[in-house]
This record gives C-alpha cells, structure tokens and sequence, in this order.
C-alpha cells in the first residue's frame, strides 16, 4: 500500500494511541499486529486508500479472522482497533457511508477470574516467610499484591518516592499513565517496613549507581516480571498449592473478590484496582456469588454435598 494511504492512517493511529492518549504499550503492539492484518487483508482486495474502503471489505475480513483461527476475543480487539482507526482518520467524512456500521462484535463467553480462597492466599504468604533479604522482599512483594490489588507491572515498577508509610499509601501508576491512590493494611505496610530496613539495603550494589525501584533483584537491579512469577511459582509449591492456580493476577483477583464478600462497596473496589470501567469490577461479584453458591452445597444439610 502507498505511504500516502491507509498506511499513514494506521500510523498517525498510534502514533496518537500512544502519545495523546496514552495506552499502554502492549495496547498498541495489539492493535498494530490487528491492522497490519486488515492491510494485508486490503491490499489482496486492492484497497490502498480510506476513500475506497466499503463495508463489504470489512465482513470479509472478519470471516478471515475467523477462518484463520483466531479467538473471538482476539478478533473483537481488530474490530475495536478498526473502529478507532478510521474515527481518528475522520473516515465518517471521507466516505459516503460509515462502512463498521451493521458489523457485529463476536460474541465473548464470560471468564470467571481464577481466585484462591483466604486460606489459600494467608498459606503462600506465610509461605514466602523468613529473614533472607530475597525471603523479605518477596513476603513484601506478596502482601501488597494481596492486600492492595496492585498488577505485577505496577509492583515491580514501584518507585521509592511513591511509598508513603506514614499515611499506609502507595501512589501507583497503572494503565494508561493513570495515576490512583492505593492504601495498605497492616501486615503489608509491616512487611514492607521489614523489607526497606534489612532487605532492600542489602540487596543494594553501589556500584552500579542510584536505583529508585522499591524492589530489587539479587543483582541489585530492579525485579523484572519473569523474576518475580519464578519466585512466586516455588513459593506456591512451598505451600502446598499448585503452581498452575497461582499468579500474580490471581492474587489480584483474590483481594478483590475477599473485598466485595467481606462487605466492601463496589466503587471503592473500583477505585482501588484502577478499573476505568465499573462492569470489568463486577465480574467479581459472580464470583463471589459462585463461591457463596459452593459454600452452600459442600456445607448446608440441604447441600448436595451433604
């Protein structure tokens, strides 16, 4: 396809997805790899400008998604990425006709998040016991991600200058560059006390200059994602619970769904998991229903458990 056509529309797309509006950057490789395909899928079909693009384009490539295997989720995300190309492109005034207008998104099953029970989470935290400076950091590490919520991405890219251990408040940068608030309770606001005083000084090595993270490796450099799911799959072992039930994001779910069953309004559990979307939160509540569903059969003389 020419520069001077869908090409530069995809392009100045996110280009303005990753500057102005800030997604993140797995977001944006997402949606590049989506409308690399509809190009690929336009050019076979002699499509090289907005102007010439119709409706019929795009109900062939959905159906080409398809018959390409892919996901229905993966294939709704082309069409949100599509839809938004052309929006930013100013394709409702370049054509006669809207041509997303009548397709229709697949239909996506609804995932329930995997979650552990309260048991479960206290047994990898006392798990991840000891007075190693890695033993420290990673018993920190697990309470905040259980006690506040955080994404792996946004515990290990904790900064020191982000912790206020006066107030129990992390200042967190999530998705988007959108920043929130999160507090901490006591057991995780002790434990990183335990960390900062004898872990961190420990594992820090000054030879390799000033490192901000509130987190560090054994080499002194800030944790990385596949560190701390490694450190989290042995721990998990350690207590008795497959490794397969445990992550980063289970733990997530875990706070949230334990939140919303001990009584906690579902805004504030919003606010604090940083959804921007009130419906993303209230998957939890069926969780929290299908857990109290369990809950009656395994134990109520009328439960089919009994």
């Amino acid at each position: 396809m020419a520069e001077s056509g869908f090409d530069a529309a995809v392009d100045a797309f996110l280009t303005h997805a990753a500057i102005e509006r800030g997604l993140a950057p797995r977001t944006i490789e997402a949606y590049g790899r989506d409308l690399a395909r509809l190009a690929g899928y336009l050019a076979e079909a002699g499509v090289t400008r907005l102007r010439e693009l119709r409706h019929e384009h795009l109900t062939g490539f959905v159906h080409a998604l398809e018959a390409d295997g892919l996901s229905a989720r993966s294939r709704a995300r082309a069409l949100v990425a599509t839809r938004r190309m052309l929006r930013h492109a100013g394709a409702g005034e370049a054509l006669a006709a809207d041509p997303t207008r009548g397709l229709v998104a697949p239909r996506l099953e609804r995932r329930l998040p995997r979650v552990l029970r309260p048991d479960e989470s206290a047994a990898l935290i006392e798990a991840a016991g000891g007075d190693t400076p890695l033993d420290l950091r990673d018993r920190a590490m697990l309470e905040l991600l259980y006690g506040s919520g955080l994404r792996v991405s946004e515990l290990i890219s904790l900064v020191l200058g982000a912790v206020d251990r006066r107030a129990g408040l992390l200042r967190v940068m999530g998705k988007g560059s959108r920043e929130r608030v999160v507090p901490m309770g006591e057991p995780a606001l002790a434990a990183l006390d335990d960390y900062l005083a004898d872990g961190r000084p420990a594992l820090l090595r000054p030879a390799r200059g000033v490192v901000d993270c509130v987190f560090l490796s054994r080499r002194g450099t800030g944790m990385t994602r596949q560190n701390f799911f490694q450190r989290l799959k042995a721990i998990a072992r350690r207590a008795g619970i497959p490794a397969q039930r445990v992550s980063p994001h289970v733990l997530r779910h875990a706070f949230a769904t334990d939140l919303l069953e001990g009584g906690a309004d579902l805004r504030a559990v919003q606010s604090m998991l940083g959804h921007s979307d009130l419906s993303t939160t209230q998957i939890y509540t069926h969780v929290s229903r299908g857990r109290l569903r369990k809950t009656v059969e395994e134990r109520h003389p009328r439960g089919a458990g009994r």
